[in-house]
This record gives structure tokens, C-alpha cells and sequence, in this order.
């Protein structure tokens, strides 16, 4: 790739500060400053690359072909945020380490506000299929205070790796909310997570097949914790033992968040006295929140 010459360098450059500098009379000083950081980082992207016109057709295609797909159940910008490592980048920055709080990751596009409550030792499967899973623990502050009423909202796919608005027939599963008891614990069953594929029907799977990339997730339980006075955490647990946690599509895996999910014997007395047939499974994921920034 021929590097430009002096003088064309120097047209370059001239458009990017023209452009940069057309920000510079916002009325917010913020806006000012992301719209022209921006300018130069694509601008520098544009040069670097060398993009040629066709290319850059090819990408307003994506794009726009990423907007049609989109819609109330799908957001194919997240999905495409996500498989770039940008979704997680984003909570890297405004998740910093605080001592010993767990730690958050991606949200991913599969919540749903007004999940239904259940009450501790509940069911959130409401149907979906899959192996039941006990998982229990406590949320705490930092200094290991237990949190009282803090809401749990908590959503995961099926056995067959989808998860209930993917289905088209407005059920509600796999996905509730509780609130933890006076001693900060809480409970509940679902259904033990397995690997799954992203939705790659559309432009996102059409670009990970393009760049030799998988669209499997590593087994998931997603958490989402607030509590007032307290930073509100998005958050999966992982299966350990999952082959996919090195390869986790959208770079969501982090060490502290994988866990052991005990397969229990069928016959192994249930918890709450619930009756199960056949094998079920058990794990612990002990919260501690962050003090609110």
C-alpha cells in the first residue's frame, strides 16, 4: 500500500481539521469533544487503510442492512458493538476496579423490562427447557454488609439456546426478578446455561463467518444488581469447564465470574423440597456491589 506523498498528506490533513473544527460551536462542551475525537480517529482509520471508495460503499451497505434488521426484539448495533470488543470496552471504562466488587460485563440484547417476580426459591424457567439449576448466594457491599431488598433481575436462553423473545409467541421465560432477603441472600431455580450462537442470520454473522470468527457464547446466567447507594452491576456467571470460555464471542469470559456448577445424582434431594426427575445442578455466585460513584 503506496504511502501518500507530502502534499497529499497535507490535503488530507487540512479536511480532517476542517471538519473537527465545524464541532467546535456546540453549545455542549461534551458533545464539542466526542464529535471531534471522532473525526480524527475515523479520519486516521480512513488514511490508514487506505479505503477505497467501493470498500467504503460496501460498509454503508452493512450499516444499513444492520438498520433493517433491527427492531423492538433485535439490536443488531449491539450485536455488532459486542463481536468488535466495543460493548466491552465501554464497560471496562466505566466499571473500574473497586476492592474485592464483582466484576461487570457485557449486557448483551436479550433483556426485557418487567420481567415477572418470583419470590426466593422460585422459578424463573417458566418453561424453558433444560437441565434445573439451583443458584443461591448473597449480595454485600464492599466491606461484606449485607444488602437487604436489593433487586436481582437474572434472564438466560433455553437448552436449545434461545431465549424466549426469540421465539415469536410472546411467552416470558427463563428470565424474572426477586429481592434479597434480610440477610442480603437469595435463591432460585432455572435451568443449567449451555453454549448458544449469537443471532448471525444477518450482517454480524455475515461478518464473522467473513473473518473465520465463531458466533458461539460461552454458557451464561445473566445478573443484573441495584441497590441504592450502590453501583449497579451487569453481569453474567460462566460454566467452568466450558470449552468456549476462551473463545467467548463477544470477549465477555472474565476469570472471577466463572463458576462450579455440581451436577447432582437424580434422586439427590432438591432444595425447598421440590421434586426433580433426573439429574439437576447447583451453584453459588456471592455479589458484592461497588458504593455508587
Amino acid at each position: 500500500m503506496a504511502e501518500p506523498d507530502a502534499e497529499q498528506a497535507a490535503r488530507e490533513q487540512e479536511l480532517t481539521d476542517r471538519v473537527a473544527a465545524s464541532f467546535a460551536g456546540a453549545d455542549d462542551e461534551r458533545l464539542t469533544t466526542v464529535l471531534q475525537s471522532l473525526t480524527r480517529h475515523l479520519h486516521a482509520f480512513l488514511r490508514e487503510v487506505r479505503l477505497t471508495e467501493d470498500e467504503w460503499n460496501q460498509g454503508i451497505g452493512f450499516l444499513t442492512a444492520a438498520g433493517h434488521i433491527t427492531d423492538d426484539k433485535r439490536q443488531e448495533f449491539i450485536l455488532l458493538s459486542d463481536v468488535l470488543g466495543a460493548s466491552m470496552q465501554t464497560i471496562a471504562i466505566n466499571n473500574a476496579a473497586y476492592e474485592n466488587a464483582t466484576e461487570a460485563t457485557v449486557f448483551g440484547p436479550f433483556f426485557v423490562d418487567d420481567a415477572p417476580r418470583i419470590e426466593n426459591g422460585g422459578d424463573i424457567a417458566g418453561g424453558a427447557t433444560g437441565q434445573p439449576c439451583w443458584v443461591e448466594g448473597t449480595v454485600t457491599d464492599t466491606s461484606g454488609k449485607p444488602v437487604p431488598g436489593a433487586r436481582i433481575e437474572v434472564w438466560e436462553a433455553d437448552e436449545d439456546g434461545f431465549y424466549d423473545v426469540q421465539y415469536g409467541d410472546d411467552r416470558t421465560s427463563g428470565r424474572a426478578h426477586l429481592f434479597t432477603d434480610d440477610d442480603g441472600g437469595y435463591r432460585f431455580w432455572g435451568v443449567t446455561p449451555t453454549p448458544y450462537p449469537i443471532p448471525h442470520d444477518g450482517p454480524v454473522g455475515a461478518l464473522l463467518a467473513a473473518s473465520g470468527r465463531s458466533p458461539m457464547r460461552a454458557a451464561h446466567l445473566h445478573f443484573m444488581v441495584t441497590a441504592p447507594g450502590l453501583r449497579t452491576l451487569v453481569t453474567h456467571i460462566f460454566v467452568r469447564g466450558d470449552e468456549l470460555l476462551a473463545s467467548d464471542s463477544v470477549f465477555g469470559v472474565k476469570d472471577s465470574l466463572v463458576m462450579d456448577f455440581e451436577e447432582q445424582p437424580a434422586g439427590t434431594p432438591a432444595p425447598g423440597g421440590r421434586t426433580v426427575e433426573g439429574t439437576w445442578a447447583r451453584t453459588r455466585f456471592d455479589v458484592v456491589l461497588a458504593p455508587a460513584d
